[in-house]
């Protein structure tokens, strides 16, 4: 689009200001403004004309302009300051590509110092390490008449199941410590919770927030940074709400 911008401007100069003067050209000789018309036709979708191409055009008129109606100068100086604005405006748009390209380099190197840490990952499966307990998160905007937590292994299978009752308007914080139903112990392994709450006579699936440990970082084709988790999901660096050591 510049370059076409910048063949536009070059036959503007002639044919804007001096619309007669191609009738007092010998027959055979070409304007700057044919010579503009022919190089816009040719170079149409493509690249190529840059302000040597220009001023060479530009240059071109000056020195074959009708002498008895030369073009005002008022009317080369407004061509020339389009040409030198569309010119800024192209380099900025081509630094500014270059600013972004290595700002996504830059983000994904500093990313990856979250391999090893856990970040909050809603809908998530979190890593169960010892016996240690997991938490978890679960929004309630309107609150809940009961709540009930499951716990599923890796292989789909429900191994716990806990039922809260009445909770207020908020964030109901819960954790799971590791046993089946009958309390035994249950392997080290990733796991993954569901949460239903019944509110206002409604049942609802509300999202559950779990910490979940990173094993990567990768960078999608639109530069978003992308973590790879523990247990296979993958979520973008920006929906991170928190991050523990």
């Amino acid at each position: 689009m510049a370059n076409l911008n910048m063949l536009n401007a070059a036959k503007a100069v002639t044919s804007a200001t001096n619309p007669n003067w191609s009738s007092a050209v010998p027959s055979g000789i070409k304007t700057t403004a044919q010579e503009a018309n022919d190089a816009l036709t040719a170079k149409s979708g493509q690249s190529g004309m840059g302000q040597k191409d220009f001023l060479t055009l530009f240059t071109t008129q000056l020195k074959n302009q009708d002498p008895l109606d030369p073009v005002k100068n008022e009317a080369f100086v407004a061509q020339l300051a389009q040409f030198s604005q569309l010119e800024a405006t192209t380099g900025m748009a081509g630094s500014l590509d270059n600013f972004v390209s290595s700002q996504s380099g830059q983000q994904i190197t500093t990313s990856a110092n979250l391999i090893g840490k856990k970040v909050s990952v809603a809908n998530g499966p979190a890593q169960l390490t010892a016996g240690m307990p997991v938490e978890g998160i679960v929004n309630l905007p309107t609150g809940a008449e009961g709540v009930k937590f499951q716990v599923f292994n890796d292989k789909g299978i429900l191994v716990n199941t806990q039922v809260l009752g009445s909770q207020t308007v908020g964030d109901l914080k819960w954790a799971w410590n590791g046993g089946d139903d009958a309390g035994n112990p249950l392997p080290d392994g990733v796991y993954q919770f569901k949460a239903t709450a019944v509110s206002q006579g409604k049942t609802t699936t509300p999202t559950v927030s779990t910490m979940a440990s990173v094993v990567g970082v990768s960078q999608a084709a639109d530069k978003t940074v992308v973590l790879q988790i523990l247990g296979g999901k993958t979520i973008k660096l920006a929906d991170v709400t928190r991050i523990d050591g």
